[in-house]
């Protein structure tokens, strides 16, 4: 398992896990260790290898009330899918559609009218994010859309 987060501390046993569709609604996990980039997770209830297999490419998270706390310049990927995106002039570049987890950093996935752009997630090029006004300000390089 990849973790997107930073607190593998969230991984022990007896925590409930929640997945992102209906395959699977809910594990519970028996133990977890560091394995190569991720973590070896057993959860009850997937008892062998093809069952695991089955579940590749599955989201699991914890119960949103069990999240840390973010700083002020943090946000959860769901906060941001669905606002829009802007310039630094007010144009509008499209919809932000999916947020890519990067190992350098992440990405925000731009619905544009020419296709996606992935916009790289850093304060360098995504100067502001209007939670409220719904919309993200971004000051893309030259050539990024």
């Amino acid at each position: 398992m990849r973790v997107l987060g930073d607190e593998t501390d969230q991984f022990v046993p007896g925590r409930a896990l929640y997945a992102d569709h209906g395959r699977l609604s809910e594990v519970v996990v028996v133990s977890a260790r560091p394995h190569k980039d991720g973590l070896l997770v057993t959860v009850e209830s997937i008892i062998d290898r093809n069952q695991a297999e089955d579940l590749q490419g599955t989201s699991l998270y914890i119960d949103a009330e069990e999240r840390r706390h973010l700083e002020d310049d943090e946000y959860w990927p769901e906060q941001l899918i669905g606002l829009n995106a802007v310039t630094t002039e007010g144009e509008s570049l499209g919809e932000v559609r999916d947020m890519v987890a990067g190992s350098a950093q992440d990405r925000l996935v731009i619905d544009t009218p020419d296709g996606d752009r992935e916009v790289p997630f850093v304060s360098a090029i995504v100067v502001s994010v209007d939670l409220e006004g719904g919309r993200i300000v971004v000051d893309p390089p030259a050539g990024l859309f």
